[in-house]
């Protein structure tokens, strides 16, 4: 469901102590007690001693973490594939958020391969060299889940949005299964009550599940995730989906013709930008995917896509507040910290 999209525009250093777009945070001296809410830990190198309490939140505005020595250039075409990486990883079935999308499979059988991920996600590469970065100076400290939690949130704030705290301590899994995965992502096709069924089943409500949609803003998606949806809606050949703007669907048709792989689509038109467009182009009869449409098939859903499409909206905090519930989906300090993110340590 959260296929996202990149649009090259300029690159930028990787900070984590940038907590809030455009205010730099305290960054922590070397051997530094550092405050958590319900903890102290040690901060060493601005590396996390041991981090192993759920509850242990970093107070408003500081990071003593290891990914300060990370100065890697990152395209703002980034942002959205490590959002991407982690929305998807918070529905993980096998042990929680525990960066277990990220893990390879010889035979293609892992998370990253099953069907609402293949051709969708990315923002691996980035991820790892963030890790790579991060194991020079703080071997074992910091894990894959917690990389991805941290930059999934940074990469929201580069591209205009809110932020919101998160709380480290996950341990990486050990376990990645792409037929888990095929059953429980959310699908392109889905209803709304399927969505529904999707989100709950993660303890995500109906606001939270519209809200988390809004997430399309920075998207980007395959052809392959409309072309029933333009050629053979509801299992007839030739048939459009009556739900979509007439000339919106020719435009994507000029885009994905019919068998073919087409080009990579944005899922708004200002794919680069954090804002609440999304919410206007559905409205419109503009969404790029069913499960977009649907949104407006139930009331609960149309009233929340009228109301974030609107000026001065809620869907900002909204949405932060919704992915700080999403991090701590099925949280397990069981696993190991891994030293590649692709594989589990030997």
């Amino acid at each position: 469901m959260f296929a996202l999209c990149r649009e090259q525009v300029h690159s930028s250093k990787y900070n984590p102590f940038v907590h809030n777009k455009g205010t730099s945070a305290t960054k922590p001296t070397t051997t530094t007690d550092v405050s958590f809410v319900g903890a102290q830990v040690k901060a060493e190198h601005g590396c996390i001693v041991a981090p192993t309490l759920k509850t242990a939140e970093f107070e408003q505005g500081r990071l003593p973490l290891a990914m300060q020595v990370v100065d890697l250039e990152r395209e703002k075409d980034k942002q959205g594939e490590v959002l991407e990486c982690d929305s998807s990883e918070e529905f993980s079935v096998v042990q929680g958020c525990d960066a277990s999308v990220l893990l390879d499979s010889p035979s293609n059988e892992a998370e990253k391969d099953a069907r609402p991920n293949a051709n969708s996600l990315r923002g691996f590469k980035e991820i790892e060299e963030i890790k790579a970065a991060i194991e020079a100076e703080c071997p074992g400290d910091v894990s894959c889940a917690d990389i991805l939690a941290l930059a999934a949130r940074d990469a929201v704030v580069e591209v205009g949005g809110n932020s919101w705290s998160v709380a480290l301590g996950r341990k990486d899994g050990r376990v990645s299964l792409k037929s888990e995965a095929d059953v429980k992502i959310p699908s392109p096709f889905d209803t709304f009550d399927q969505l529904v069924q999707n989100f709950g089943a993660v303890g995500l409500n109906h606001h939270e599940m519209v809200v988390l949609s809004g997430g399309h803003t920075i998207g980007r998606a395959s052809c392959g995730a409309v072309q029933k949806r333009l050629y053979n809606f509801g299992g007839v050949e030739g048939a459009t989906d009556p739900s979509i703007d007439p000339k919106f669907a020719n435009e994507l048709k000029k885009q994905c013709p019919q068998n073919q792989q087409g080009s990579e689509l944005s899922t708004d038109s200002s794919k680069n930008t954090f804002d609440n467009l999304y919410f206007k182009a559905v409205l419109a009869k503009k969404g790029l995917f069913e499960s977009d449409a649907n949104l407006l098939t139930n009331p609960v859903g149309l009233e929340l896509v009228t109301r974030y499409s609107k000026p001065g909206s809620s869907f900002y905090n909204d949405f932060a507040a919704a992915m700080l519930k999403m991090s701590n989906i099925q949280w397990s300090t069981d696993g190991e910290i891994r030293r590649v993110c692709s594989v589990v340590n030997a």
